[in-house]
């Protein structure tokens, strides 16, 4: 009797956590270590349900291939026996209800990602409760039906779903229903179909790419009655940085390093790791290709076809963006943005809090105020023997608690609860708040402030009361120039292990979010609106290293390079 261990999924899975050629991308890598954790029985929270993997493989076995002319489970690539696996079969430990309520699939084109779908979509309309129901959401009818289709084309090519005497499906111009249990699936579009209302056991969002947040919304606020529900997001990248996909991306890694406490989604993020999206390297590193194409490391022939197509992107710039796009997985449009630094390399500079460690000592303060009901931060730096040390608090409106917890997907609760921020004030920040906080660090902390770091807008009210408690402080100039030397230092500093920060969730989730951009003479900083979320508490860090860089440079105990 096969089980979990000896199948496909757990073999893939195994082979992604320990490749060491780059042709598994970090993110897959990370979410397979993950899952193998669950899949040898040491999650508190989750286990792999053996008899709904058997389940599976036996439908598996009777649904034929309409492509390879064998059964799904002899044709199956190896990644969707992982998605399929993983999304299906890893339950609630103690509960028979499915751990994984998303199942996220980031793809280059021509990877099957519809055909995996619709393998998922067939076994839950025969296996799901009797009368389920079941959508896919598109930007229009053409791309909603692509699922439609794929369902079809496997039910029609399997004797035992669809004989002539009694078929288990009728298949309908506007939707499948599943005879056996009176389960339906149909097919909406977003140009034209309302997604209110659905009540969607399960759903699909296919090429999420080229949706905004609405109708994903939709389908999930459909599902908050239901106990065991399913969302499945797929799409290749698209030239815009304004869609779904990329909230869904953000959520999904922020999951994967351990940010987010709710880890009910399972992502498979086939996109090149961040080095190998800088510059040219596209053009010649086949890393790039095998991390965005997992059916290009089995298929050589596939390979062979995707260089094809570098070859002529390399050569016309008419073709540059639907390459790196649609077979690369890189979003390319002249954006100028990329990921300061990885998250990983910055928890290893963790602390535990001590705010003993800090009395007598001379610091520098950052401050960066907020728009109205936005969150502000303020960060002290210093510095001992080479190593930057950081203890960073945020503020948020405490009346905002909720709904920006919502929205951001951030238990902010929690983090007032671990004093990672303050909550005060209810819609808009109590800046008499941050204030007393700045003012009173000397007594709370028993620290020297030797300057506070402010960005002038909005910040002349809380300068003036800050002065005339005898805090000097200086105006830090929003600029690439101004911010290259402070941003590329505190990376530096954090790369080679001399950085130390006082634990704080929220900030580390803050330099996850963080995107930096590159000025024409190639200075760099982090861009607010090019980030991914919030990024107060790294833009307050960073005012507080450039003003204690001043000392640094002209001192005698320590050396920078600012250029």
């Amino acid at each position: 009797m096969e089980t979990v261990r000896d199948g496909k999924a757990y073999q893939y899975a195994r082979w992604c956590e320990t490749e060491t050629e780059g042709k598994v991308p970090k993110y897959v890598k990370l979410q397979a270590a993950s899952w193998l954790n669950i899949a040898d029985g040491k999650d508190p929270e989750a286990v792999v349900d053996e008899k709904a993997y058997r389940k599976i493989c036996r439908i598996l076995k009777i649904m034929n291939h309409p492509d390879l002319h064998r059964s799904i489970y002899d044709g199956m690539e190896d990644y969707q026996w992982l998605f399929v696996t993983a999304v299906l079969c890893t339950k609630m430990r103690g509960q028979d209800v499915r751990f994984y309520t998303t199942g996220l699939l980031e793809i280059a084109r021509k990877n099957f990602k519809t055909f995996c779908s619709a393998i998922i979509f067939i076994i839950l309309l025969l296996t799901d409760p009797p009368f389920s129901r079941f959508f896919s959401v598109a930007p229009d009818l053409a791309l909603s039906s692509e699922l439609k289709n794929a369902i079809k084309k496997i039910i029609k090519t399997s004797p035992a779903l669809y004989s002539e005497l009694d078929p288990a499906f009728k298949l309908l111009q506007k939707q499948i229903i599943c005879k056996i249990n009176d389960s339906e699936y149909t097919p909406l579009a977003y140009s034209q179909d309302g997604m209110d209302g659905k009540l969607a056991n399960a759903f699909l969002a296919d090429e999420a790419g080229a949706l905004d947040a609405y109708p994903v919304e939709a389908m999930r606020s459909s599902q908050i009655t239901l106990f065991n529900k399913l969302g499945i997001v797929i799409s290749t990248q698209y030239p815009n940085d304004d869609n779904v996909m990329l909230e869904e991306i953000d959520i999904a890694k922020k999951t994967i390093d351990g940010l987010l406490e709710d880890r009910r989604t399972f992502a498979l993020l086939y996109e090149p790791d961040q080095e190998l999206q800088k510059g040219d390297i596209w053009q010649k590193d086949d890393r790039v290709i095998y991390q965005s194409n997992p059916v290009a490391v089995s298929h050589a022939y596939i390979f062979d076809e995707i260089k094809k197509k570098r070859a002529l992107a390399v050569l016309y710039e008419n073709k540059r963006e639907n390459y790196l796009c649609k077979h690369n997985n890189i979003l390319y449009k002249g954006l100028g943005a990329e990921g300061y630094i990885d998250i990983q390399k910055v928890k290893e500079c963790r602390r535990v809090e001590d705010p003993e460690w800090w009395r007598g000592r001379r610091v520098w303060v950052g401050l960066d105020l907020s728009q109205t009901d936005d969150n502000t931060a303020v960060a002290i730096a210093t510095y001992e023997d080479e190593v930057l040390y950081l203890h960073v608090v945020g503020f948020l409106p405490a009346g905002r608690l909720e709904i920006k917890s919502q929205k951001e997907h951030v238990n902010y609760a929690a983090a007032v609860k671990a004093g990672e921020c303050i909550a005060c004030g209810e819609e808009v920040i109590d800046y008499p708040t941050v204030e007393r906080y700045i003012a009173g660090l000397e007594d709370s902390l028993g620290v020297e402030i030797v300057q506070v770091g402010y960005d002038k807008w909005n910040a002349l009210s809380t300068v003036q009361k800050l002065e005339e408690v005898g805090i000097e402080c200086v105006e830090i100039k929003q600029h690439s120039s101004t911010l290259h030397a402070p941003t590329k230092l505190l990376k530096e500093k954090i790369l080679e292990k001399n950085c130390r920060y006082d634990a704080n969730r929220l900030l580390e989730i803050n330099f996850e979010n963080a995107r930096c951009t590159e000025d024409t003479n190639l200075n760099k900083y982090v861009n607010k609106k090019r980030s991914a979320g919030k990024v107060d508490m790294v833009v307050a860090a960073i005012n507080a290293i450039c003003l204690m860089m001043q000392e640094l440079l002209y001192g005698e105990d320590f050396v920078v390079q600012t250029l």
